[in-house]
């Protein structure tokens, strides 16, 4: 049986465009990074969230995994 990737070896291995949840040491405790994968290097990845892309450093990545495609916005219901 293959042991399964660490995150950083997951992120590694992923292609630029996938969609990720990364979740990170902050200094207050862990907080997830839910977005597109820009880059992944030896150092850090790079998370394109809504708001901003996030540059993670690598040490502080405890957990990574690919996650399905967000659902479709709805439209408001017409009054």
């Amino acid at each position: 049986m293959s042991q399964p990737p660490t995150p950083a070896g997951f992120l590694s291995a992923a292609a630029p465009g996938t969609r990720v949840v990364v979740r990170y040491r902050i200094e207050d405790g862990l907080t997830d990074a839910l977005g597109h994968l820009v880059s992944c290097d030896a150092g850090a990845c790079t998370v394109r969230t809504r708001r901003a892309d996030v540059v993670i450093p690598l040490y502080l990545v405890v957990a990574a995994k690919q996650v399905p495609p967000a659902p479709e916005r709805r439209r408001p219901a017409a009054p």
